[in-house]
């Protein structure tokens, strides 16, 4: 884009009612940043896969996590630096290797949490790989070596606190490199991925499971999720964080009063035998199912060890 054409812009913008407040000012200083605008595209450089910032002779020495798109140009770049003194370039570009995969009929349900990170309705089990506890002794250490700095010793002090940081980016590292391959399996192999909505900010205000929890990273693996799905062409559901998926028989539909945590096995009154974890991922999947096929506020039929209808839920949530 040339200078004439940023300039069109500007005088098409000051027709606007949402912009019009640009005629209050005096045309020179917007006409000298879009001429700054213009300098900066102009210094920026991207060529053979090499790339070269304003003010800078060579270009940068970069490891790249991924070539980018063949024939594909950056039309954005951000360079930033993170708390534990790592640089990134970031390349923003269409990228016309997504698009929506071949439709399954394959749907599964996902039971989240802590012995096992992820339930499938498939009855397969996805370890937690605990990222936060293998380096915990060594973040404790980290840790106790900063607080003995003292705020005014400079040096040392941010030394610390970068040997700090560095650690929580290994582990964060390590947990975003686990949940990008586990979410992008399951989005190429199911056409409908149901989710519970499970309340994690209120949860890690148990002072014994805060950490654990956080270290699962929930909610990340559901944004996930999510914007694979749109990427690919998949659907994901979320049901409601109040439906008691672990109390109900996925077999009979019976509803249990309780369910204690350390109960990980039960019987039915039908004599199924379930998995706590499993007969929760299957309720999942046919709630949200049923959701989807028939609207939001629909929800599987259940009934309590007497017969009886159970306890109205609240209305089911269809998220995309």
């Amino acid at each position: 884009m040339n200078p004439n054409q940023t300039s069109a812009m500007l005088t098409a913008w000051k027709k606007t009612e949402e912009l019009a407040y640009l005629n209050d000012v005096s045309c020179v200083p917007l006409q000298q940043a879009l001429r700054r605008l213009q300098r900066a595209f102009a210094n920026f450089r991207f060529r053979d896969g090499r790339l070269t910032l304003a003010k800078m002779a060579e270009p940068l020495d970069i490891v790249w996590s991924r070539p980018l798109p063949e024939g594909v140009s950056p039309s954005t770049v951000t360079v930033s630096q993170d708390a534990a003194g790592r640089w990134f370039v970031s390349l923003l570009c269409e990228d016309p290797s997504v698009k929506p995969l071949p439709a399954t009929d394959a749907a599964v349900g996902i039971d989240v949490g802590l012995d096992h990170l992820l339930t499938l309705s498939t009855g397969e089990k996805v370890s937690n790989p605990r990222h936060e506890r293998r380096d915990r002794t060594r973040l404790a250490k980290a840790q106790r070596q900063l607080a003995r700095k003292a705020k005014g010793d400079g040096a040392n002090r941010a030394r610390a606190r970068r040997k700090v940081a560095r650690i929580y980016a290994r582990i964060a590292d390590r947990r975003r490199d686990h949940l990008h391959k586990l979410t992008t399996r399951l989005v190429r192999e199911n056409q409908t991925i149901v989710i519970e909505d499970p309340a994690v900010r209120g949860m890690v205000r148990n002072g014994r499971l805060a950490r654990a929890i956080c270290d699962a990273a929930w909610s990340e693996s559901r944004s996930l999720l999510e914007y694979k799905a749109k990427w690919y062409g998949r659907e994901v559901i979320a049901i409601d964080r109040w439906f008691p998926s672990s109390k109900l028989c996925s077999v009979r539909g019976t509803l249990r009063d309780r369910m204690p945590l350390d109960v990980r096995t039960w019987t039915c009154a039908c004599g199924t035998v379930h998995d706590r974890d499993v007969n929760a991922a299957k309720n999942i999947l046919a709630v949200g199912l049923t959701a989807s096929v028939c609207g939001a506020g629909a929800r599987p039929q259940r009934s309590t060890p007497g017969g009886q209808s159970a306890t109205k839920q609240k209305p089911l949530r269809r998220e995309l």
